[in-house]
């Protein structure tokens, strides 16, 4: 009986602990290269990134200057040379500069290998990639087709864990700053146990909690500041993450000289 009890024990620990190792991966989250780029900080962005190894690299939009048909493929084809030399598989969020039309939503996809809105997973995470580049207001929700997609991808995902959703512009931004779970995003990503939403667009790091999920706007990797002050949220950067587990860190690392300080910021 005891060592029947004993090996009984040992396949229960085992068990926990090859379930608590599922997760065990970092990864880097970049901001906005566009919105009037600024020389060399994305080029130095992914220097620094380089640095810390990180799995996989995933956006939040705005990746060429855009706004021109004709000139949309060669804008994408001018920065492939960049990534073939770090060689990063990455995953990329359309903003308004990526995709304004029909046109460029098909150079979008062809470009990136993905469609416009997607999810996939690494290991036992889930990420979810949605699409509001065309949005007339940063502060206008999802639509519904987005909606729709979400409500099942997170249902056909529901236990794994943690579940990341990606988009450009933070509709988010007034409701949770007023602390509010009063709107359907809010209520459905609560509803599956997601624990973080990350946008870009405003070219501002900010970072908000509500009901336990972690709302961040990611610094601008690139796109022109719009605001003065470290403390505000403006400088350059880019986040790294790291998850242990259902254990999740993240780092925000504003770059180095010339054009930043290398200060980090360890969110609690």
């Amino acid at each position: 009986m005891g060592s029947r009890f004993f090996a009984a024990v040992l396949a229960v620990v085992a068990l926990v602990a090859a379930d608590s190792t599922r997760n065990d991966f970092r990864f880097s989250i970049l901001g906005d290269r566009t919105g009037d780029a600024q020389p060399g900080v994305y080029e130095q962005v992914w220097r620094e990134l380089d640095a810390a190894h990180p799995d996989f690299v995933i956006n939040v939009g705005d990746t060429i200057q855009g706004g021109n048909n004709a000139t949309a493929a060669s804008e994408w084809r001018a920065l492939r040379p960049l990534w073939d030399r770090y060689r990063y598989s990455i995953y990329f969020t359309p903003g308004n500069h990526d995709i304004w039309s029909p046109a460029s939503r098909a150079v979008y996809e062809q470009q990136t290998g993905h469609p416009a809105f997607y999810s996939f997973n690494y290991q036992n995470a889930h990420f979810t990639v949605l699409d509001n580049s065309q949005a007339s207001d940063f502060n206008v929700i999802l639509s519904d087709p987005q909606m729709q997609f979400l409500a099942h991808d997170l249902a056909q995902n529901r236990d794994r864990d943690p579940k990341f959703i990606f988009f450009h512009k933070p509709f988010w931004l007034i409701p949770v700053e007023l602390q509010s779970s009063q709107f359907p995003f809010h209520q459905l990503i609560n509803k599956f146990g997601v624990r973080y939403v990350v946008s870009g667009h405003g070219h501002q790091y900010v970072r908000a909690v509500q009901d336990g999920i972690t709302y961040l706007e990611a610094p601008s990797s690139g796109g022109k500041l719009k605001g003065q002050g470290y403390a505000q949220g403006w400088f350059y950067g880019q986040v790294l993450v790291t998850v242990k587990g259902s254990n999740v860190g993240m780092t925000v690392k504003e770059i180095g000289p010339p054009l930043g300080q290398g200060r980090t910021i360890d969110p609690r």
